[in-house]
Parts: C-alpha cells; sequence; structure tokens
C-alpha cells in the first residue's frame, strides 16, 4: 500500500484530474488505467476497484449516517451482516459514532466529511481516492482521518490523496507530486523534493541575558552574515535573531561547524536549523503559476 500525495493551489487541476479517474468528467484526450482497465473501454469493472470521496460531499441529507453506509454496502454488493459491521468499525475509527442515527442536514460540515471518507474506505477497493478529505475537521478529528488512511495503507491499499495541508501530507505521503495548470512538475518522496527544490535553512540564535545583549546579538548577526553566503537577518527580537540561508549546496555539518565556532565567542544560549519546508516547496509552485497565467 501506499499513499499517494497530489498538491497544487486552487485551479491546477486536482478534482478534474480526480473526476476524469471516476468517471465523472469526460477525458479529453488520452487514457488511465486502474488495475490494468481502461477507465474510457471498462469503466463498470474499474469502479469495483476504486473508493472515492470528492471534494463536495455527494450525500443524502436526509437519511442518517447509519443508513447512508448501509446503502453503500448494498450498491458494493457487501453482504448486510458484514457491511454493518465494517460501518460501524468505520463510525467509531473516524469518530462520528454519536452522530450515527443523525440525519445528515443536521451534521456539521466535519461530520459529513467523515461519512463521505467512509463512504470511500468501505469494502475493499484496492484504490481510494480522497479529495481534500478533512476540510472543515478539528485538529482531533484530523487525527482520526489520518489514522484510518493509515491503516488502510499499512493494510495493502493505495490512496491518492489531495489536500491544503502540508502538515497532513508530511504526515500520510510516501510520495508526492505538484500539479501547476494541470501538469506535473515534480515526483517523489517528501525528501527528494525537499531536496531538489530547497531554498536553502532557517537559523535561529538565542542570545543569553545580560546587560550587553543587544550588542552580542549585533555582533553575532555580523559574524553569521559574514560567514553563509547569500544569509539575511529575518527577525531579531529579545535576543532571538532568524536568519535565512540561502545556500542550498551547503552541507549540514559546515553549519554546525561554523556555528560551534561562534558559540566560543559569543554568548549563544542555544540554537536550531531547520531545512525548507513542504510549505515553502508548495509556495514555490504557487508562484509559478502565478507567473504562468500572468
Amino acid at each position: 500500500g501506499e499513499c499517494f500525495g497530489l498538491l497544487g493551489i486552487n485551479g491546477a487541476g486536482k478534482t478534474t484530474t480526480f473526476r476524469m479517474l471516476t468517471g465523472d468528467a469526460h477525458i479529453s484526450g488520452g487514457d488511465a488505467y486502474v488495475h490494468g482497465m481502461s477507465i474510457k473501454t471498462h469503466l463498470q469493472d474499474v469502479y469495483r476497484h476504486i473508493g472515492y470521496c470528492p471534494q463536495f460531499d455527494a450525500l443524502f441529507e436526509n437519511l442518517t449516517g447509519r443508513e447512508t453506509l448501509r446503502i453503500f454496502c448494498l450498491l458494493r454488493g457487501i453482504p448486510s451482516a458484514v457491511g454493518n459491521a465494517r460501518a460501524l468499525h468505520l463510525a467509531t475509527s473516524l469518530g462520528f459514532l454519536r452522530h450515527y442515527d443523525k440525519k445528515v442536514f443536521a451534521c456539521s460540515g466535519g461530520t459529513k466529511r467523515k461519512i463521505s471518507t467512509a463512504v470511500a474506505l468501505l469494502g475493499d477497493a484496492p484504490l481510494v481516492f480522497l479529495d481534500e478529505p478533512t476540510t472543515g475537521m478539528d485538529p482531533a478529528s484530523k487525527r482520526l482521518v489520518w489514522t484510518c488512511i493509515s491503516e488502510a495503507v499499512i493494510a495493502g491499499r493505495s490512496i491518492v490523496l489531495t489536500s491544503h495541508s502540508m502538515e497532513e501530507c508530511e504526515a500520510l505521503c510516501s510520495r508526492l507530486t505538484v500539479m501547476v495548470n494541470g501538469q506535473f512538475y515534480c515526483l517523489g518522496p517528501l525528501q527528494h523534493l525537499k531536496n531538489k527544490f530547497s531554498q536553502g535553512y532557517t537559523l535561529i540564535v538565542k542570545c543569553k541575558s545580560g546587560v550587553d545583549r543587544d550588542n552580542d546579538v549585533i555582533k553575532i548577526k555580523n559574524y553569521i552574515i559574514d560567514n553563509f553566503n547569500d544569509s539575511r537577518l529575518i527577525e531579531s527580537y529579545l535576543g532571538i535573531s532568524t536568519f535565512y540561508i540561502n545556500d542550498a549546496g551547503l552541507p549540514w555539518w559546515r553549519i554546525f561547524d561554523i556555528m560551534e565556532e561562534a558559540r566560543k565567542q559569543f554568548p549563544i544560549e542555544d540554537y536550531s536549523v531547520a531545512q525548507t519546508t513542504l510549505e515553502q516547496v508548495f509556495l514555490q509552485f504557487t508562484r509559478m503559476q502565478g507567473n504562468t497565467e500572468a
């Protein structure tokens, strides 16, 4: 199993891609295959192998959560006893058991997303498409959904996920791709994307308290700017200075070597170094789409 992340800003083509892969939108050119079956010529067979949570909830407003899952179990040909047990397990795992017998129209947006996710995970479809499944959920509910997705991957199922939460993608996805204007611009594991599109490092330095702290902060700033190419001070407040080092080729050991030497010369209480985040990589592609549209 694998969780594959499909990233892109609004309008990049993520939902359209999902709609084409699930037969919900016409394919203007090319083809796609699920388990070796063409979605253009064997769509009915493809349906047996996929689960789908659309971006906008496609639920029956006058049914309860229990009734909704029961209907989809019947549509999938799942035996009643097995389907009821599976639905109850998903309601418990996703955290909407206390809303299980509530009409869908009376449920919150987050609960509706949980029900839609449960519908997608019903049965044993080896491929599941989840289009922004945690939209509108509180942090605790998101963790429950993440756990369910992780369990599905461990069980050998493949998940294709779209999300605007970089934290979610880092937690779940083993591979990622970024879509810009309908085209894939990169593909690979998270660390590969960070290495390839890295924009440098963030260095945070905390100066020890003292009567000369302000002067010490200035000396530390000058030292860092002199020793790191293309570095600049982002902010400095109460002795804590944040620097941006725009040198992606700089090895980690060299950063720590320079900073350990600084600790011998200046009253530095501690420091931390962070690599480019997935969010910074994503923003880089966001600017690329903006420039293309302009």
